[in-house]
């Protein structure tokens, strides 16, 4: 989800401006509407909205104008992926408090990925997480609740601190047990605040530091979601576009 969507109409389908276009995305148990921006006569463009699992839906593009029944234009399937990000998110929220796992993690840190693709991957994992299902216990630290501040062990947030991960660490932080995790030490005494500072990671440190410090800038931030039981309405500012999400 997330990403920008350009519809192009056909010459029968360039009507007047008190037009007005949308799309609508049919799964199989989420529906979601779209508004579009019109960049021209023959194109409009809108954010494609984050589904909550990997499967084909029917999107169908309607037609709007007052004093008239809506028209379907077009009808058109369309194809949510599972990719790396996703399967990223997935392990990682399923490794959350395992050892083991958490431990292999690390060798990512030798590899030491280039600041762009740390950045893309920053992004890209950030925005699967956001779309995963959660269980509602979740937590940064894993199930065991028996483990207390002073156990020293690997955490999710010491991983996404490590890589420089500033948006997954700004959702962590978000979720139950991510303040939590701040104050632990791993097997070699360093908290995620001290390996931000260690590793001259001045933004992430002031993420983890300040009571004030604010999201940092990413294609999600242009987005606000107000949530109503079944329903989601999320307004993309970048674009100035509307996506009504809703349990079928």
């Amino acid at each position: 989800g997330d990403c920008v969507i350009t519809v192009q109409l056909t010459e029968e389908d360039k009507v007047e401006d008190d037009v007005v276009f949308y799309l609508i995305f049919t799964g199989s148990t989420v529906q979601h509407c779209t508004s579009t921006r019109k960049i021209n006569p023959g194109s409009l463009e809108t954010i494609a909205p984050g589904h909550d699992c990997c499967e084909t839906v029917r999107v169908a593009l309607c037609a709007s104008k007052e004093g008239h029944p809506v028209l379907v234009v077009a009808e058109e399937s369309f194809q949510f992926i599972q990719d790396e990000a996703y399967d990223a998110a997935q392990f990682l929220a399923t490794c959350a408090g395992n050892q083991q796992a958490l431990n292999f993690t690390r060798f990512l840190d030798r590899s030491r990925p280039p600041a762009a693709d740390v950045e893309f991957l920053d992004e890209k994992v950030a925005l699967a997480f956001r779309h995963l299902k959660l269980p509602p216990e979740w937590n940064v630290l894993g199930a065991d609740q028996s483990l207390n501040e002073n156990t020293p062990r690997e955490t999710l947030m010491h991983f996404a601190v490590r890589l420089g991960l500033l948006r997954l660490t700004w959702f962590l932080l978000q979720q139950p047990g991510g303040r939590g995790a701040l104050s632990i030490h791993n097997t070699e005494g360093a908290t995620p605040v001290s390996l931000a500072l260690e590793r001259g990671y001045l933004k992430l440190h002031k993420l983890l530091t300040e009571e004030e410090a604010r999201e940092p800038d990413s294609w999600s931030t242009l987005s606000h979601t107000v949530h109503a039981g079944d329903y989601c309405v999320k307004h993309h500012r970048g674009l100035d576009v509307y996506m009504l999400t809703a349990e079928t």
